[in-house]
C-alpha cells in the first residue's frame, strides 16, 4: 500500500516535477509476466525514478547498508527503502551473488518486475561499466526476457555525494526485450553467461550513449582510492612541521 501511495501521492508526483523525464519505449516493459529490466547506474535517484514512471510495480535489488545504518535516520532510510520495493542484499562475502540471485528468483518466480543494475555499483564516473553475470543467471533460470534501460542525465542531475539534486530534465529509455531462451540449460555455463551479460550491456550502451569501460567498476574504484590515498599520503610527509 505504501508503495503505491509514494509512487502517486508523495514522491512519485515530486519526481517528475523535478526531472521531468522524457519516457522513450515504455511500451517495451512487458504488461503482465515475470520479467528482468537492466539499467544503467549513474545516480541515487535512479532507484526511485524507473518505479515513479512504470505502469507496473517493480522491485530492486539494492545493497544492504540502505538498511542498516544507524540512527533514526537509518531506521528512516531502511523504511523508506523497503516501502520503495528495494530488496537488501548483502554484497560482502563470497555468498553474496548466491543471496542476490536467490532473492531475484524469489521476485521472478511470483511473476513480477525485478530490477537490476548489471554494473553492481553506481558508476563514479557517468561511464557504463563492465556487467556481472548474475543477471544472465536469473534470466535463464528463470527462463524470462531482459528489457535493457538507459538512465540518462541523472549522473549530472545528482553525482555522487550530492544530496539534493539539481533541477534539470532527464531521460529514461526502454529498449526491446532481449530473449536468450535459445541458451536455456546452460545457465552454469561461465562462457555463455559471460556472452549473454555482455548482449546485455551492450544494449544499455546503445540506448544510453556512454563511455564504455570493460572493467568491473568496483575494482576501478578501489584502485582509484588506493592512489588517492597514497597520493596524499605522500603530500602529508612533504609537507614540512611547523
Amino acid at each position: 500500500m505504501f508503495y503505491y501511495l509514494l509512487k502517486y501521492v508523495l514522491l512519485g508526483p515530486l519526481l517528475r516535477l523535478v526531472f521531468r523525464p522524457r519516457i522513450e519505449g515504455l511500451e517495451q516493459v512487458p504488461a503482465e509476466g515475470a520479467a528482468i529490466v537492466a539499467g544503467n547506474h549513474l545516480s541515487f535517484s535512479d532507484h526511485f525514478l524507473m518505479p515513479a514512471i512504470l505502469k507496473r510495480r517493480i522491485t530492486f535489488l539494492a545493497k544492504a547498508e540502505y538498511f542498516t545504518g544507524p540512527g533514526v535516520k537509518g531506521r528512516l532510510t531502511a523504511f523508506f527503502f523497503r516501502s520503495a520495493g528495494q530488496i537488501p542484499v548483502d554484497r560482502s562475502g563470497k555468498d553474496a551473488g548466491r543471496a542476490a540471485i536467490r532473492e531475484g528468483l524469489g521476485v521472478l518466480g511470483k511473476g513480477e518486475l525485478l530490477g537490476i543494475y548489471p554494473e553492481g555499483t553506481r558508476s563514479h564516473d557517468g561511464r557504463l561499466y563492465k556487467g556481472k553475470v548474475g543477471v544472465a543467471v536469473m534470466a535463464l533460470k528463470a527462463g524470462v526476457p531482459v528489457v535493457p534501460c538507459a538512465m540518462i542525465g541523472t549522473f549530472e542531475a545528482q553525482p555522487p555525494g550530492k544530496v539534493i539534486p539539481n533541477i534539470r530534465r532527464v531521460s529514461i529509455r526502454f529498449g526491446e526485450p532481449l530473449d536468450f531462451s535459445r541458451y536455456a540449460g546452460m545457465e552454469n555455463e561461465k562462457a555463455v553467461l559471460r556472452a549473454v551479460t555482455d548482449e546485455i550491456m551492450y544494449a544499455i550502451l546503445a540506448l544510453s550513449g556512454q563511455e564504455y569501460v570493460d572493467r568491473y567498476a568496483a575494482d576501478v574504484k578501489a584502485e582509484e582510492a588506493e592512489r588517492a590515498a597514497a597520493a596524499k599520503e605522500r603530500t602529508t610527509r612533504r609537507t614540512p612541521l611547523r
